[in-house]
């Protein structure tokens, strides 16, 4: 195909624009000339300085070289798959050329819109590509991520994590708002995008104008290309010298050997920030206080170690290149990154020379058969190394150590990470699933199916929700869950809360749960002085009600400061995380919205009283009455009621701090690790538990001790009077040892 040739003035920029972009048919307002590139298409404005200083930025990216084949091949085709690494650029630059193309054709089919699995990198993105192309942030170019929309009606270019475009689909099953989809972060493997993959494939047949990229690395070609068959594939090439240093001999992954190589990098006086991938985020706290404390022992000629903690899971913030308007320090400073799976996308700094690596990672694997999630060490897989290597991309002299041996890497690793469909609790996936097939897209073509012992529990625990029908279809009360962006067992529990008149409540602990730990990381020696400082926000009830009041005491600092710097100093003192707060504050907003959307009654708070206390409880139960756990010894052994694990509760329990054991109580979460704590707890009761709980949950329970004296609390209960069978949140039907529901 031929293209026109355009040049910009002053700009080292050659554009094409193939002919077929244009679609005007002759009519001049579709003609580009060289007086329009002056102009930026986009805003109408003319193109600042800055533009074409960034332009020549992009121009140097590996990805550049493809622009005019990707060009092509997008406008012949319904799909392109890109291969390249993480520093080639496609996840700012293809967006940025499909734009060009939702332009061209005057956006007839929508705009773009493009997936990540990380919510930093979705907004850093947006921010990047919106000052590249020369637009207001929140305009034409936005992002939406969870619990935060940046976008408005008119966003051209939006960037949003994956869970949120699948969610899109709930209301928009055939994303009928853009033209082009761009999935990147494939190789995650998450759960959202493996199932964005599959309802795709429907979405595309329906709408046979509707562009698909997907951007994924090399490693994952293959299995792409035998999942969508023959489609166009752009390749990437982006070889720098990178030195791979494997250790000799058995794989080792001791904290005390990665500290040992990061100082010996230090001493011998190379330049370059440091990037250290560890096993687990206890390894990052422990080094951190190590690196700390011996970094003041060095010698100062060699500049100053400055250790930044990268949690991934927290939501923090990504690790970039210093800004250019900060004051340059005297002394010359390194950085030291600790981080852990799956920070490797959150690094996007190209001052970094080195990466130490451990090649293993503590991984949560759930076993839907006693419905909690293990702590496992594991390898990472080969293109995880591959991805880490990758962050020396930009490096001239990058240096890679492998804390394992070659061997260990090509025997011991898997080839692919493993997808999260596979070691994840599918509970929220199949509501979600279930609720596209409303909209006729229930089948979904899994890239990796997953396990059907996951997907029975998920529709089994769906069914004692209330979330399904006798068909095996979503309820009435199934689709109000839906709508709620939480594990349907928290939004089983707003839906009580609505019947208990203690909606604003839950609102708060739904928030808390879900947003960060409230709790800062503490630093060595402050142990004594945070648990002083935290026991004013304990609650007798439980840490639930303790999440309250640390949530409304961060509320009231907010409405009586004078200052934001003031609410950072009060969570600072009293050994919070402010951001977490933030985080549950527009979480608790947005949830809010949904109940008055969706015009749910929504009580008075009456927090404090004894009838208030018991309502959420009650509601608590509601959803989490599946995990339940009493004290068999009376010394803190608490035993599940679904299986024969034995779990102590968390060391900030507030049970903990004030050394009390109640003998029932209802978690929120429970790993198996080394130490097996259940966290977020309350007290409860097997009366409360026999009121809420599904009878034919209760029959299915295995035989024990505890279940003996639930029976016996069912005996004196019954009969169970009219008003205890109206509170029930959930109809009993027949005891039948046959599944009551199946997979569709």
């Amino acid at each position: 195909m031929e293209a026109e040739e355009l040049d910009c003035p002053n700009s080292s920029e050659k554009r094409y624009f193939p002919e077929s972009l244009d679609s005007s048919d002759g009519d001049e307002e579709g003609i580009l000339t060289c007086e329009d590139l002056e102009v930026n298409p986009f805003d109408g404005l003319p193109y600042s300085s800055r533009y074409y200083k960034l332009l020549k930025e992009r121009e140097a990216l590996p990805i550049w070289k493809e622009k005019y084949s990707f060009m092509e091949s997008l406008l012949q085709n319904q799909i392109v798959i890109i291969s390249g690494d993480a520093k080639c650029g496609g996840s700012s630059q293809v967006p940025q050329w499909c734009a060009e193309y939702c332009l061209s054709i005057h956006y007839q089919h929508g705009g773009v819109v493009c997936t990540q699995v990380h919510r930093q990198t979705a907004v850093q993105l947006a921010l990047r590509v919106a000052d590249e192309m020369d637009v207001n942030i929140g305009h034409e170019v936005g992002y939406v991520i969870p619990f935060e929309n940046c976008c408005t009606s008119e966003t051209i270019l939006r960037y949003c994590t994956d869970d949120m475009l699948q969610r899109e689909m709930m209301s928009n099953p055939f994303l009928g708002s853009y033209g082009v989809i761009i999935l990147d972060d494939i190789h995650e493997r998450s759960i959202a995008t493996d199932v964005l993959l599959g309802l795709l494939k429907d979405v595309l047949l329906a709408r046979p104008e509707l562009k698909l990229i997907i951007n994924s690395s090399p490693l994952l070609i293959s299995k792409l290309s035998s999942y969508y068959g023959s489609v166009p594939l752009i390749e990437v090439k982006n070889k720098q010298p990178v030195e791979v240093v494997y250790l000799s001999g058995a794989h080792r992954e001791s904290l005390e050997s990665v500290l040992r190589l990061l100082f010996e990098i230090h001493q011998s006086g190379e330049k370059g920030d440091i990037v250290i991938f560890l096993a687990c985020e206890q390894d990052i706290e422990k080094a951190y206080e190590i690196v700390c404390q011996e970094g003041s022992n060095l010698n100062p000629d060699l500049g100053e170690l400055v250790v930044v903690p990268l949690y991934p899971e927290e939501k923090c913030a990504l690790f970039k290149p210093n800004d250019e308007t900060e004051p340059r320090c005297q002394v010359h400073q390194r950085r030291v990154v600790l981080t852990t799976s799956p920070g490797e996308s959150l690094i996007w700094s190209n001052t970094v020379r080195f990466v130490i690596d451990v090649g293993v990672e503590r991984r949560k694997v759930y076993n839907p058969r006693i419905r909690a999630s293990s702590l496992v060490m594991q390898p990472i897989s080969q293109s995880q190394a591959e991805v880490r290597k990758q962050i020396l991309g930009s490096s001239s002299s990058g240096k890679l150590f492998c804390l394992y041996s070659e061997e260990f890497a090509f025997k011991a690793m898997r080839p692919l990470k493993v997808a999260e469909t596979q070691e994840a609790n599918l509970t929220r996936m199949v509501l979600f699933m279930k609720r596209v097939d409303i909209a006729g897209l229930g089948h979904c073509d899994f890239m990796n199916r997953p396990a059907p012992e996951s997907l029975m529990q998920a529709l089994e625990d769906l069914d004692y929700l209330a979330a399904l029908d006798n068909d095996g279809n979503l309820s009435e009360f199934g689709i109000i869950m839906s709508e709620f962006p939480l594990d349907p067992q928290l939004s089983k529990s707003i839906l009580a809360s609505c019947e208990f008149d203690c909606v604003d409540e839950m609102l708060t602990i739904a928030a808390m749960v879900t947003a960060p730990s409230c709790f800062s990381h503490l630093p060595h020696g402050a142990e004594e002085a945070a648990l002083t400082c935290w026991k004013t926000f304990l609650h007798p009830e439980g840490d639930h009600f303790t999440l309250i009041n640390i949530y409304k005491a961060y509320q009231d600092t907010t409405l009586n400061s004078t200052s934001e710097h003031y609410v950072e100093k009060w969570c600072h003192d009293n050994f919070l995380n402010c951001s977490a707060l933030r985080m549950a504050d527009v979480i608790r907003a947005e949830l809010l919205e949904i109940i008055k959307r969706i015009e749910l009654p929504y009580a008075e708070p009456a927090f404090g009283s004894k009838e208030n206390t018991l309502s959420i409880k009650k509601a608590l139960l509601s959803g989490y009455f599946m995990q339940t756990a009493r004290d068999v010894d009376g010394s803190g052994n608490y035993l599940m009621l679904t299986h024969k694990q034995v779990a102590q509760l968390h060391p900030l329990s507030s049970y903990s701090i004030t050394k009390t054991t109640p003998e029932w109580v209802l978690f929120h979460e429970f790993s198996i690790s080394d130490n097996n704590y259940i966290t977020i707890t309350s007290e409860t009761s097997p009366e409360l538990f026999m009121q809420l709980a599904p009878q034919y949950y209760f029959s299915n329970l295995p035989p024990s001790e505890s279940k003996e004296i639930l029976q016996q609390v069912m005996d004196r209960l019954s009969p169970i009077s009219p008003m205890e069978t109206e509170q029930k949140v959930f109809e009993t039907c027949p005891e039948t040892t046959e599944p009551r529901c199946s997979l569709q």
